[in-house]
C-alpha cells in the first residue's frame, strides 16, 4: 500500500470549508495549512509549488492546495503590499490571526477537534461578522468581502468592524483596490441569495460612493409615485436586483437589473420625479462605469441593452408591428436570441422590483417573444438573392418582418373571445 504523502505534517483544515461545515452548508472547497514545515519538506514529498507571492503546494495525488503556515506585515498601500513570512516557527495561530474576520479563522485537525482562538464559533452562532485583529485594514479588500459575506449569510458587521472599514474608506484604502479585485468581489456578491444586502453594506461604511458612485447617488432620488411606490431609486434598483436573485437569473442579468436606472443619477433635481431622457444618460454612465471595473463584455454589452431599452420593452403592447421589429433588430435579437432572452429577464426584473409587483403579470415579455418568433420565420436568404444593395436587403427585410407581426396581432384578434 502506498505510503500517504501528508504523513508525519501537521495539517488542518481551515477558513471557508470549515465555517461552512459549522453551518451546515455545502462544502465546495478545501484550504489546508501546513504547521512546522518548510518549502524543501514539502517539495521532498512530491508537492508542487505554485503560490507566486506565498507559498502554496498541489498535493501530488488529489492536486488540492496546501500552504505553509505565513504571517503576513503591511509594508506598502494596497492589498498586495505585504511581506510574508512562511518557515517552521509560524504556529497555527499565528496563521490564523492573519485572517480577515473570525468565522474564517477557524481551524480543524484529522481528528475533527476544531480550534478556535478568536471565537469565531460564537460568532456564527450569533450572526455577527468580526474582525480578528488591528491588522484588519491593511487589506483594502476586505471590506468588498465583509459586505459580499452580509449577501451570503445575512449576517450582521459587528460596530467595531464597521468603524474599521469606515477609517479605512476616510484614509483612501479601498483607492488602491485593482479592477479586477473589485469585479470579482461585486460578481460574487451578486450572485448570492440576496445581493442588496452588500450594496446596503459598501454604502453603510462609505465605501460605495467611492466604488460605484453612480450606484450611490441613487438613493435619495425620487421616482413618480404611480409607477415606483417604493419611491426611491436606490431602493428600486436594491429591489430589482433582489428579484433577480429570486429567480436565479445569470451574473449578466443581474448585473444589467443593478445598472438600468444609473441616468436618474443625473436629471436635475428641478424635473424630479420625472427623469426625462434617463435612458440614453444611463447608457454613458453604464459604459463608462464598465470600463473602469472592467466588466466582462458580455455583462457589458447586456447591461448598456438594459439601460438603453428597459423603457421601451415596457412599452411594448402599445408599439405598432413595424417599431416591435426595429426594437428587435437594434438589440441584434435575430443573430443572439440567448442574449435577447437575457434582455427580457432583466427588464422583468425592472418591473416586477417594487412593492406588490413580484407576482403580477408581465406580458410585455410574452408579446416580444411572440413578434421575434414570428419575425424570424421570415426567410432573410430569399430575400437577400433579390436584392441588389444591403440597404435594399435591410428595408425589404424589416418590411416582410413588420409584416409576419403584424399577421399575428390579426391572428390573435380573431382568436380572442372578445373579439367582434
Amino acid at each position: 500500500m502506498a505510503r500517504d504523502k501528508t504523513t508525519g505534517l501537521r495539517i488542518y483544515s481551515v477558513g471557508g470549508a470549515v465555517r461552512d461545515a459549522l453551518l451546515g452548508l455545502p462544502v465546495q472547497d478545501r484550504d489546508y495549512v501546513v504547521v512546522g514545515s518548510s518549502p524543501e519538506d514539502l517539495v521532498r514529498l512530491g508537492f508542487r509549488p505554485v503560490g507566486k507571492d506565498f507559498p502554496v503546494f498541489l498535493h501530488p495525488e488529489t492536486h488540492e492546495e496546501y500552504a505553509l503556515a505565513r504571517t503576513e506585515r503591511k509594508v506598502s498601500q494596497g492589498y498586495k503590499g505585504f511581506q510574508i513570512q512562511a518557515d517552521r516557527n509560524v504556529t497555527l495561530q499565528e496563521d490564523l490571526a492573519r485572517r480577515d474576520l473570525t468565522i474564517n479563522a477557524i481551524a480543524q485537525d484529522e481528528h475533527g477537534n476544531i480550534i478556535d482562538p478568536f471565537g469565531g464559533v460564537g460568532d456564527l452562532e450569533a450572526g455577527i461578522l468580526r474582525h480578528v485583529s488591528p491588522a484588519f485594514p491593511e487589506d483594502p479588500v476586505r471590506v468588498l468581502r465583509v459586505a459580499r459575506f452580509t449577501a451570503r449569510f445575512g449576517f450582521r458587521i459587528a460596530p467595531e468592524t464597521l468603524e474599521l472599514m469606515r477609517e479605512m474608506v476616510h484614509n483612501g484604502e479601498v483607492e488602491a483596490l485593482v479592477p479586477e479585485r473589485v469585479w470579482q468581489e461585486l460578481a460574487r456578491g451578486l450572485m448570492e441569495h440576496k445581493p442588496s444586502r452588500m450594496f446596503y453594506a459598501l454604502r453603510e461604511c462609505g465605501a460605495l460612493g467611492r466604488i460605484l458612485p453612480e450606484l450611490d447617488v441613487l438613493f435619495g432620488v425620487p421616482q413618480p409615485p404611480e409607477h415606483h411606490p417604493e419611491g426611491d431609486t436606490g431602493l428600486h434598483v436594491m429591489l430589482v436586483v433582489d428579484h433577480a436573485a429570486q429567480r436565479n437569473d445569470s451574473l449578466p442579468v443581474r448585473f444589467a437589473a443593478l445598472l438600468h436606472d444609473l441616468g436618474k443619477g443625473t436629471t436635475p433635481p428641478e424635473q424630479w420625479p420625472h427623469h426625462p431622457g434617463h435612458e440614453e444618460r444611463s447608457v454613458v454612465l453604464v459604459k463608462d462605469l464598465c470600463e473602469r471595473i472592467r466588466a466582462p463584455n458580455e455583462c457589458r454589452d447586456l447591461a448598456v441593452l438594459a439601460a438603453r431599452h428597459h423603457g421601451n420593452a415596457h412599452r411594448a403592447l402599445e408599439l405598432r408591428p413595424g417599431t416591435l421589429v426595429r426594437l428587435l433588430e437594434t438589440v441584434d435579437a435575430f443573430r443572439k436570441p440567448e442574449r435577447f432572452e437575457a434582455l427580457l429577464a432583466a427588464c422583468a426584473c425592472d418591473f416586477h422590483g417594487r412593492p406588490g409587483y413580484a407576482s403580477r403579470p408581465y406580458p410585455q415579455a410574452e408579446r416580444l417573444r411572440r413578434a421575434f418568433a414570428a419575425a424570424r420565420q421570415v426567410d432573410a436568404g430569399a430575400i437577400a438573392r433579390q436584392c441588389a444593395s444591403a440597404a435594399e436587403i435591410r428595408e425589404r427585410l424589416h418590411t416582410a418582418r413588420s409584416r409576419a407581426v403584424a399577421s399575428l396581432n390579426e391572428a390573435s384578434a380573431l382568436e380572442s373571445p372578445d373579439s367582434p
